[in-house]
């Protein structure tokens, strides 16, 4: 469980198809401090296992699958990271809750300077259209965020200074894909609702 609220970008030194799976290798600093082999750390907002570590980086093993079905697939070397470790007992909750399983893949539609801040318009996959409310949260690439606009395949977010400067939202581009999740309690009303007998 993760609050999605980013630590630290970290820098991709390599990603590549083993015998298992992908390896994934991230450089990072915050997010090493007092880790363990199989911790939790969330990746652009997947969760994903520490395999191994070492003082300056951490490495993972990746399914084909979740390398299909996330924005890991235009990874590449060099490339910045959302780096979150997992919530724990006495932590702070600052964004909402945050499974760090990835719903759909979302692509940059306007990502532009308005005044101080920046304006972030994201097209998602129709069908998930029930899941995004106004003033509502979404996890995008990991990143708690707090809905400003909505129409059938797009939602709207505004991005401070701060956000924009400690996350990897500074490399985003139109046309960049991103990582969606949607909010936990929206999905469970909705299957409590759909299994409800009258």
């Amino acid at each position: 469980m993760f609050t999605g609220i980013v630590e630290e970008t970290g820098q991709v030194l390599a990603f590549a198809p083993k015998a298992e799976a992908w390896s994934l290798v991230i450089s990072a600093r915050a997010a090493l401090v007092d880790l363990t082999a199989g911790d939790s750390i969330a990746v652009n907002g997947c969760c994903l296992t520490v395999a191994e570590f070492d003082a300056t980086s951490f490495r993972f093993d990746v399914l084909e699958e979740t390398r299909r079905l996330t924005n890991f697939s235009s990874l590449r070397s060099g490339a910045r990271v959302n780096l979150e470790r997992s919530l724990r007992f006495g932590g702070k909750v600052g964004g909402h809750f945050v499974t760090g399983h990835i719903d759909a893949l979302g692509q940059v539609d306007v990502f532009e300077p308005r005044g101080k801040d920046h304006y972030l318009r994201v097209r998602f996959p129709r069908d998930y259209g029930r899941f995004v409310v106004h003033k509502g949260s979404i996890a995008i690439d990991g990143i708690s965020l707090t809905i400003a606009e909505v129409t059938e395949t797009t939602l709207a977010v505004w991005i401070i200074p701060h956000t924009r400067a400690v996350t990897n939202l500074q490399e985003k581009r139109a046309g960049d894909a991103v990582n969606l999740e949607f909010d936990l309690l929206g999905k469970h009303v909705e299957k409590l609702l759909l299994t409800r007998t009258p």
